[in-house]
Order: structure tokens, then C-alpha cells, then sequence
């Protein structure tokens, strides 16, 4: 459980330094876009308020996730971060749109802006979203994951203009600009959609993707006087936290220290791969029950 906290902390924290980064350079960049008549730059800054926000939401969630589990949430607050990876991951997708919708247009009008004073705020954009998304970039939680995502879309948003604005400083090629945000947008809606999935599939309580039930069920017959395995479900609070259901058939009557010796070598065994918390039952052959 420490192990756990230790993560959410450093979420946390992780977290909190990308917004207040991302919510200082998006003021600048307001300034910088009125300043270089960069419409480019105006949106990328739209764009960076609406990042500031979105990572106020998952701070928010990161710091509630902490919480311990009482009568009303029997099981903690850990999904809590998975519904604020869920609402990075649409603030995302909208980016995205916002990004194709903008740029389509100047593929048939490009403007030349000026491209200097862009050549300018593009570096600071990389180094501060850099900055951001280096502080993410070793995170645990599907919260952190969607965040860091959406600092390499800025990241990568801001390249492209870097480099639009080096080539429109050189050469009069304003098309490559809107060209790129389009295949930027692509690329991040792809990671967009990883997210999503995963996400989706702790909401619905599929297996998590990095736990292996046959070798579940190998460990646990592997014990003396356990016979098989029936009745096994295994789901993730929040991609890191798993938990295990699973009903034991044992050979015979089997005194209550015999099937705490057995419980807490299940338990001992199924923590080497991956679970968190386990609840058993225990069935004899007799039984009915559906097989793992």
C-alpha cells in the first residue's frame, strides 16, 4: 500500500508543476500571438489554456485518488484518477479537432505572419512544455499517462511551428505550417485513442493487460492440497491496483490453520505477479462452479 501512496504522491506533484508551467505560458503566449499576428499562435495558446485546465482536473483527481476507502467507496478513491485520464483524453481529442479545423482553411489562404517573433516563442514553447512533459514522462497512473500525452501534442505542436516559421522566414511556403498541425493532430489522436482503450477497459473490468491468468492458475495448483482453480476474476482500480476473486478446490476436510497456511501462500504467490489484493474461497470437489 505504501508502494501505492508513493506513486499518488509523486503524481501529484508531477501534476501540479506541469499546470502551473503550462498556465504561465499560455498567458505569454496570448501576449506573443497579439504581438507577431500569428493566428497559429493564438490557437496553439487557446489550446495551452485549455491544457492548464484540463491538468487542474487531473491534479484535482490525483489528490482525491489519495483519499482512504470509507462506506460510501468500499474500495478507495483510486478509479477517480481513471476518470481524469478519461477527461484528458476528450479535452484531447477536441484539441485535435480544433487543431484539423484551423488549419484546413490556411491549406487554401496562408497567411505570412511574423515570423521571427514566432521563431522565438516556438523555442520558449518547446522548452516549457519540454519541461512538463519530462517531469511526467516516468509516470505510473493512466492519469499521468493521458497528461503526458497531451504536453508531446504541445511539444510536437510547437516543432511544427518552429519550423514553419524557420522555413516561412526563408522561404515563402506558409502551406507547410497547417500541413504539419494536421499530421501532428493524427499522431496524437492514435495515442489519444491507446489511452481510451486502457482506460476503458479498467471501467469495464476487463483483465488488466499485465496480468497473465494462466500463470495464475499454474502457481496457485502448484500448492499442496490444492486440487484446481474455479471462479477466477481478476480487474485494476486504476491500472496499477489489481485485484483477484478466486474460489480454491482443496483435496479433503482441512482444519481452519491448514487453509490459512494455503491462503497466505495463494496470496504470497499471486503478488509476485502483479496482485494487489486477493479474496478466496474456498470449494470441494463436490461443488459446482464455473471453471477458471
Amino acid at each position: 500500500m505504501g508502494h501505492s501512496h508513493h506513486h499518488h504522491d509523486h503524481s501529484e506533484g508531477n501534476i501540479k508543476v506541469a499546470f502551473f508551467l503550462n498556465l504561465g505560458f499560455a498567458i505569454i503566449e496570448f501576449i506573443g500571438g497579439l504581438w507577431t499576428n500569428s493566428v497559429a499562435i493564438l490557437s496553439d495558446a487557446l489550446h495551452d489554456l485549455g491544457d492548464s485546465l484540463t491538468l487542474g482536473v487531473s491534479w484535482y483527481f490525483a489528490k482525491v485518488a489519495k483519499k482512504d476507502r470509507n462506506r460510501k467507496y468500499s474500495y478507495g478513491y483510486k478509479r477517480f484518477s481513471v476518470l481524469g485520464a478519461l477527461i484528458n483524453s476528450i479535452v484531447l481529442v477536441t484539441g485535435s479537432v480544433f487543431i484539423v479545423i484551423e488549419a484546413i482553411p490556411r491549406l487554401f489562404d496562408p497567411v505570412n505572419p511574423n515570423t521571427e517573433g514566432m521563431i522565438y516563442l516556438a523555442i520558449g514553447g518547446v522548452i516549457v512544455n519540454g519541461a512538463a512533459a519530462f517531469k511526467l514522462s516516468k509516470g505510473h497512473s493512466l492519469n499521468e499517462k493521458a497528461v503526458y500525452t497531451h504536453l508531446l501534442e504541445d511539444i510536437l505542436g510547437w516543432v511544427a511551428v518552429l519550423i514553419g516559421a524557420v522555413v516561412m522566414n526563408f522561404w515563402d511556403l506558409p502551406i507547410i505550417d497547417p500541413i504539419l498541425s494536421i499530421l501532428i493532430a493524427a499522431f496524437i489522436l492514435y495515442n489519444v485513442f491507446k489511452n481510451l482503450r486502457e482506460s476503458f477497459r479498467i471501467i469495464l473490468q476487463g483483465t488488466p493487460s499485465d496480468i497473465n491468468i494462466r500463470k495464475i492458475h499454474e502457481a496457485i495448483t502448484a500448492i499442496p492440497k490444492v486440487l484446481d482453480v474455479h471462479d477466477c476474476h481478476t480487474w485494476s482500480m486504476d491500472g496499477e491496483y489489481h485485484i483477484l476473486s478466486i474460489h480454491l478446490v482443496i483435496a479433503e476436510d482441512l482444519p481452519l490453520s491448514a487453509l490459512e497456511n494455503i491462503k497466505k501462500e495463494t496470496k504470497e504467490r499471486v503478488s509476485k505477479l502483479g496482485i494487489n489484493h486477493t479474496t478466496i474461497e474456498f470449494e470441494t470437489q463436490d461443488e459446482e462452479c464455473e471453471p477458471c
